[in-house]
């Protein structure tokens, strides 16, 4: 075995290896502790040796040899640090510790003048902050008049007497004392000839002025306007009480800084940490405690206030963030105006907590910068709104599908159309949008649509369904037509700026808008089917060029599909009850990590947890953009479009093309590709018969391949075109009895026959 290098040698063991009848050699390392010998366990216990080691062994033999049935095992002491040494004395601290210079060096340009936004912001602060002083100090310019003439015989006084000491070179009088002590004949002799000479000529200086200020003044009465004479006596008035002020009592009471611009200092920020309840934090502020370090100084940045800091060891800004209520309380803010957010370019421990001037939803809405001119690109970020630090948020539509969740009348539909308007403004974008709460919220945007419905009527959910038929069939088309492109026009496998703005190619962006979306999702008849489709299209749409944005008033289970709720990769939810619609929207946990929408208060309309558009999840707030402007915007997009033959479907006046069973010629297909012998039928077999019959018209109902959704299509069309509603039928499968919808024969040719 290998013992340790150690100062004494271990007895107890050698004691134990003695009792075993095994011998056990105690070596004494050149330390100066004496030998020490070990007793005998017993009679027959064999003699214990004890060997000096010289000082000069080698390290081979200072760490001893331990000799075990003949095996021979060395050890070596080796430090846990050695390779961490090693590459240091290898690189040297110096870079290491530039690099670590480098992670927290602050910016060139401060946070607050990196936009045009921040620092028209940060402009705007400093003139209302001066236009407040200025205000303030005009209103009272009236009793500080008052206070000069009040204090105006105080200052004469002080100016005579401090007039006739200069005359009478009073400064000069200890100099004359002192060389009269000192008997000093001469010194004081010479100068009180100085001094005399200095009285006449203060006394020549000051009759001479007296006399031009009284010959100017006599000349000069008779051309003086009648408010003259008052000016003069006003300045002399108050410069008399400027020179007969107290410094303890300033003429300008200081102008006090309206609540909304109190500066955030350090005490207020550590005071607030500690009522948290967080044990490290308090820990790390108690008496014997390291205190907790501002990374940056306390700064402004936008309509508030930045401080930068490192949280104890083991705190994560996240569980600050998470007692945002309690913050905002030790702040003693509104909850509006408080933000702990983490450093995501640093360690998790890395707080920022910016504190706004006003609350969130008391703030003025930014303008949106496409309102009034500028045209937009899907492929790149679409203006939306601004962060709670006022910061412009824009949110990347192409390749990525979206959801928004909200009770009613917290701004979902709003949002939801800045973000079509901003689609709209891009001609390359096909808009199908349907607003299925039916108030008209959407309706200037059908004069730009390829496809359009409003309202919750069975006609206006059965054109819906359709048209995302439509775009399914296109999924299957676009993945054929990027599938055989050549690699050097299409490298990526997806639609890129140059193929969309290829008409022959037909590959131009297609935004799918549904507002309300339940009302679909949920329609027994159209429902399923309309869910399947929109969970295929969110994920194989992104890199075909189809895009899905949904919004809903109830945000469960039933009102968004399993398939579209998990798949989603974009997510906004505005104001909701509960953590169950909370996490529905935002994903699975995010309640528990802090991001919680119930916390919006019914005032926060507008604002959003946003997630997937930033690397960390935000809170915004949309643009605001009323009916009329928005009409505005509509009808720039419309111009656009016109100007580059880019108006097609509904906006054209076209009837919609959609992907529609042919319903003359169904119930024919339908007994044409009956199964030869049968009385009955499942709908999935149909289905497939019928792909073989006419694969350009039920070719894409055959490719699903589970099999309730491959019948979907088929019984809605038969339920809705000829009120045939299919049944249970078993079959005999493999041995097994399964059971599966479908119709028997008979319905088939009866429902012909009423036809005919």
């Amino acid at each position: 075995m290998f013992r340790p290098n150690r100062e004494q040698p271990d007895i107890e063991e050698a004691l134990i290896l003695a009792e075993r009848g095994r011998e056990a050699e105690v070596i004494a390392f050149p330390t100066g502790a004496r030998p020490t010998q070990v007793p005998p366990a017993g009679p027959e216990a064999p003699a214990t040796q004890v060997t000096e080691v010289p000082a000069d062994a080698d390290a081979e033999t200072a760490l001893g040899e331990i000799v075990d049935d003949g095996e021979v095992l060395k050890g070596e002491v080796v430090r846990v640090d050695r390779d961490v040494d090693a590459f240091v004395a290898q690189r040297g601290d110096w870079l290491a510790d530039l690099a670590e210079r480098k992670k927290s060096a602050r910016p060139i340009v401060p946070a607050y003048l990196r936009t045009r936004e921040e620092a028209a912001q940060t402009a705007k602060w400093v003139a209302d902050y001066y236009a407040h002083v200025l205000a303030y100090q005009a209103t009272r310019a009236p009793l500080y008049l008052l206070r000069l003439l009040g204090r105006s015989p105080r200052g004469a006084g002080r100016a005579l007497t401090a007039w006739g000491r200069w005359v009478a070179d009073a400064e000069s009088k200890p100099l004359r004392q002192a060389a009269a002590q000192r008997g000093s004949t001469g010194e004081y002799m010479v100068l009180s000839r100085e001094r005399n000479v200095r009285v006449r000529t203060r006394a020549t200086l000051s009759a001479g002025t007296a006399a031009v200020v009284l010959v100017t003044a006599l000349i000069a009465a008779p051309t003086t306007p009648g408010w003259g004479p008052w000016v003069a006596v006003w300045a002399l008035l108050t410069t008399l009480g400027a020179f007969g002020g107290k410094k303890d009592v300033p003429l300008i009471n200081r102008a006090v800084l309206p609540a909304k611009v109190t500066k955030l200092d350090s005490d207020a920020v550590l005071r607030a940490l500690g009522s948290l309840g967080i044990a490290e934090i308090n820990k790390a502020l108690g008496p014997k405690g390291s205190g907790i370090t501002f990374t940056a100084p306390i700064t402004r940045d936008g309509p508030g206030w930045r401080a930068e800091l490192d949280l104890p060891y083991g705190v994560t800004a996240s569980a600050v963030a998470e007692k945002r209520k309690e913050l905002a309380s030790g702040l003693r803010r509104n909850l509006g105006c408080v933000w702990p957010e983490a450093e995501t370019e640093e360690h998790p421990g890395r707080l920022v907590l910016w504190v706004g001037d006003l609350p969130m939803n008391k703030a003025k809405p930014a303008p949106w910068p496409l309102l009034k001119t500028g045209k937009a690109s899907i492929f790149e970020p679409l203006p939306y709104g601004v962060d709670q630090r006022g910061r412009p948020v824009a949110i990347q539509l192409m390749f990525a599908n979206l959801l928004i969740g909200a009770i009613p009348r917290m701004g979902k539909t709003f949002g939801l159309r800045v973000l079509l308007l901003a689609a709209a403004l891009d001609v390359l974008v096909e808009l199908r949008i349907f607003e299925l709460k039916g108030t008209g919220d959407l309706s200037m945007l059908r004069q730009v649509c390829h496809d359009y419905g409003q309202g919750f009527s069975d006609p206006v959910l059965e054109r819906a369904l359709l048209s995302l038929r439509e775009v399914r069939k296109e999924l299957l088309r676009r993945a054929d037509v990027i599938a055989n492109l050549p690699r050097d026009i299409c490298p990526e496998n997806k639609v890129t700026p140059e193929l969309a703005a290829k008409k022959t190619l037909g590959l131009h962006p297609i935004l799918i808008g549904i507002d309300e979306c339940q009302m679909l999702f949920e329609h027994k008849q159209y429902g399923e089917e309309a869910g399947a489709i929109a969970e295929e299209i969110i994920r194989l749409g992104p890199a075909l060029g189809i895009i899905l944005v949904v919004a809903t008033q109830r945000p469960d289970k039933d009102a968004i599909p399993t398939g579209v709720a998990s798949n989603v990769g974009l997510r906004m939810c505005f104001k909701v009850t509960g953590q169950v619609e909370n996490d529905m929207v935002l994903g699975t946990s995010s309640y528990k990590n802090g991001l919680r929408a119930t916390t919006f208060t019914m005032s926060d309309k507008g604002i959003a947890y946003a997630v997937g558009v930033a690397d960390e999840p935000i809170i915004c707030r949309s643009a605001f953009v009323d009916g009329p402007d928005a009409e505005k915007v509509a009808d720039r997009a419309r111009q656009l479009r016109e100007a580059s033959g880019r108006i097609t479907g509904v906006a054209a006046g076209e009837a919609p093309t959609v992907d529609e069973a042919p319903a003359a010629n169904l119930l024919d297909d339908v007994l044409a590709a009956w199964p030869t012998g049968e009385t009955e039928a499942w709908w999935t077999v149909l289905v497939d018969r019928l792909a073989e019959l006419r694969p350009e018209e039920y070719g894409a109902w055959a490719e699903v391949t589970d099999a309730r959704r491959k019948a979907t299509p088929l019984s809605n069309a038969m339920k809705s075109q000829y009120g045939i509603e299919g049944r249970q039928i078993n079959r005999l499968i493999n041995g097994k009895e399964t059971n599966r919808r479908g119709v028997d024969l008979d319905t088939i040719t009866n429902a012909i026959a009423e036809r005919d």
